[in-house]
C-alpha cells in the first residue's frame, strides 16, 4: 500500500512540472513599507493579470534589500534610500534607477507628548527636543530607507546618536510594523513612512505629532538587477516590471490604492 501511495505522489509531481517549468515570476527585493502598507498586495495582482508574471516580494530594510540583490537573488529592486540606491548603482549592481513614488515620513509620538513636539513643523527642533527630555525613542536599526533617513536627520540635528544614546533610546532591528508595534507598547516617538502609518491598525496612543518639514519627503525608486553582473536575473521579466510600474497605468495603479479615502503613494516617475 506505502508503495502504491508512492507511486500515486511520484506520478502527481511529474504532471505538475511542465506547469512549474511554464510559470514565470519574479523576484522582487523591496522594504517592509511597500509590503506592510498592502501597496503590492494591491499591485501585483493587477500587474500579474496583465503580463502573467508572478511577483514574488521579499520584503527587507533598503539595505538588506540591496545586499540581496548584490548576491543576484533578485531580479528588481524597488526601495526608497536614494544615497544607498546610487552607490548599488556605481558599483555595477543595477542597470538604472527610476523614480516610481513618493510619501514622506511623519514623527509619531504619544499623545501626553513628554518632549513637547506634538504640533511643529521642524524635526529637527523635535529630536533635539527628544533627545534633552530623554523620552522614549525607537529606532529600526535594520539599515532600511527608514532608518537610513533617521540617522540622517539626528545628524543634521547635530546630534550623534551612536555617541548619544541613552536608556530612552531603543534599537528594535526589526521592520516598519513591528518598530511601531513596540513604540506603542512602549509610548515611545518613532519615525515613520506614512503609508504604514495610515494602514497601522495597533496604535494604542500614539499619533503624529511632526509632520511637513521638507526634510521628511521619502522618494521610492526601482531598478533592474544588472544581468551582466548576475546571470540569474530574469533580465526581460524584471523589465517588464519596471516599464509597467513607471507606466501611465502603473502610476494611475499607485494614485488608486488608498486606505479609508485617503491615497497613501505619489506616483512621480518621469
Amino acid at each position: 500500500m506505502d508503495l502504491i501511495r508512492r507511486f500515486l505522489l511520484l506520478a502527481a509531481l511529474l504532471a505538475a512540472l511542465p506547469a512549474l517549468a511554464q510559470e514565470k515570476f519574479i523576484v522582487v527585493a523591496s522594504t517592509t513599507s511597500t509590503e506592510q502598507s498592502g501597496l503590492f498586495g494591491y499591485l501585483l495582482p493587477i500587474f500579474q493579470k496583465k503580463t502573467g508574471i508572478h511577483v514574488r516580494v521579499v520584503a527587507l530594510g533598503t539595505g538588506q534589500a540591496l545586499d540581496l540583490a548584490r548576491r543576484g537573488d533578485a531580479d528588481v529592486v524597488f526601495v526608497h534610500a536614494r544615497s544607498a540606491e546610487d552607490k548599488f548603482l556605481a558599483e555595477g549592481h543595477g542597470v538604472r534607477r527610476f523614480d516610481v513614488m513618493y510619501n514622506d515620513f511623519v514623527l509619531v509620538g504619544p499623545r501626553a507628548d513628554p518632549a513637547k513636539v506634538s504640533g511643529g513643523g521642524d524635526i529637527l527642533d523635535a529630536l533635539k527636543k527628544i533627545k534633552a527630555a530623554g523620552a522614549p525613542f525607537v529606532s529600526r536599526g535594520d539599515k532600511s530607507g527608514t532608518h537610513i533617513a533617521e540617522l540622517d536627520l539626528w545628524k543634521l540635528a547635530g546630534i550623534d546618536i551612536a555617541a548619544e544614546k541613552g536608556p530612552w533610546y531603543r534599537d528594535t532591528g526589526q521592520g516598519m510594523g513591528p518598530a511601531l508595534n513596540t513604540a506603542a507598547a512602549m509610548n515611545a516617538y518613532i519615525l515613520a513612512d506614512r503609508g504604514t502609518w495610515i494602514s497601522f491598525k495597533n496604535r494604542g496612543e500614539l499619533a503624529i505629532v511632526v509632520e511637513g518639514d521638507k526634510r521628511l519627503f521619502n522618494q521610492y525608486g526601482v531598478m533592474l538587477v544588472n544581468p551582466a553582473k548576475h546571470s540569474s536575473v530574469k533580465k526581460d521579466l524584471g523589465q517588464a516590471f519596471v516599464d509597467w510600474i513607471i507606466s501611465s497605468e502603473g502610476q494611475k495603479t499607485i494614485a488608486e490604492y488608498k486606505i479609508g479615502g485617503e491615497q497613501l503613494f505619489f506616483p512621480n516617475a518621469k
